[in-house]
């Protein structure tokens, strides 16, 4: 048995067709054939049903896909273990963040590494958190940044700064001169707001229903770009991090009364593992980039 026969069986359980699977491969059907054979007749079961129009598992080909599912994910990890180089002069690092960390943290975070590891290859990775500890488990993330709550098992957490929300409208909105804004007052007030699948979302929402005030959604987005234009434009007012209102004179950030709870913003990763070097790095260099932008009133302004 080798490395190919495992990676050629998991190949034609994921397209449950051998044609399909031996195209992503890039090997001809017949020779794929001939290796799942090869790995069926070392096993001495049949781990594949050929009965019907698409090729399923066997209850046996089951079981093992399972076990090589993860034997594979380790020996992936175990090559890039060796390829760690320790002086960061190469590398690849695999980073996911929820939606409004891209609006302030990402820019100077990956500033800050790329001008201190220029030769790491650094992917970013915006989703939803169940996706984020989803990936890091399977593998497919090395590092997330996302919020403190209730995690998945195999989740290790870090605590980094904690987040204040607020209203924000454009610079030409009645709303933008206030102090101090009651939320009941928003009863009424078009709102643009992140889609219900973002954490975001769910902190937003929960706020209003603890005020007993109404929500007036006008539009829904899964991006906060989108978001800040509307709002800079004057169709809706947002809620979502002070911090990404400091360099932006077209945005008015609104304190709401009562105020939104704040929230905890906190770095993931999967617990057990092996952490590379470029991973071990990335997490110093948040670690500064947070403790030199906090402010003497605690509040962060990451655009300094």
């Amino acid at each position: 048995m080798e490395l190919r026969h495992i990676k050629y069986l998991l190949a034609v359980a994921d397209h449950q067709n051998f044609t399909r699977a031996a195209e992503a491969l890039h090997v001809s059907q017949p020779t794929l054939s001939q290796q799942i054979k090869q790995l069926e007749h070392t096993l001495g079961v049949e781990l594949f049903d050929r009965s019907g129009r698409t090729v399923r598992l066997t209850d046996a080909g089951s079981a093992y896909v399972h076990h090589a599912r993860l034997a594979l994910r380790d020996l992936e990890a175990a090559e890039r273990a060796v390829h760690d180089v320790r002086d960061l002069s190469r590398g690849n690092l695999r980073i996911a963040v929820t939606p409004t960390f891209t609006a302030y943290l990402i820019g100077p975070l990956i500033e800050r590494f790329r001008t201190a590891y220029p030769g790491i290859r650094v992917t970013v990775v915006e989703t939803n958190q169940d996706r984020i500890e989803a990936d890091l488990l399977a593998d497919r993330l090395d590092l997330g940044i996302g919020f403190a709550g209730g995690h998945a098992a195999g989740i290790e957490v870090r605590t980094l700064f904690t987040e204040t929300l607020g209203l924000v409208v454009g610079s030409g909105h009645p709303l933008g001169t206030a102090n101090r804004v009651p939320v009941a007052e928003l009863a009424g007030e078009p709102l643009g707001l992140l889609s219900s699948d973002f954490a975001t979302r769910g902190h937003v929402d929960s706020y209003f229903t603890n005020c007993r005030v109404p929500q007036n959604i006008a539009v829904e987005a899964n991006s906060v770009g989108a978001l800040l234009e509307l709002v800079s434009r004057g169709v809706v007012a947002t809620v979502l991090p002070d911090a990404i209102t400091s360099e932006r004179p077209d945005l008015r950030p609104v304190p709401l009364d009562p105020p939104l709870p704040t929230r905890t913003v906190q770095l993931l990763q999967r617990s057990g593992i092996y952490h590379s070097a470029a991973a071990r790095a990335f997490g110093a260099t948040l670690n500064a980039v947070v403790a030199e932008r906090r402010g003497p009133s605690g509040k962060y302004s990451f655009y300094q």
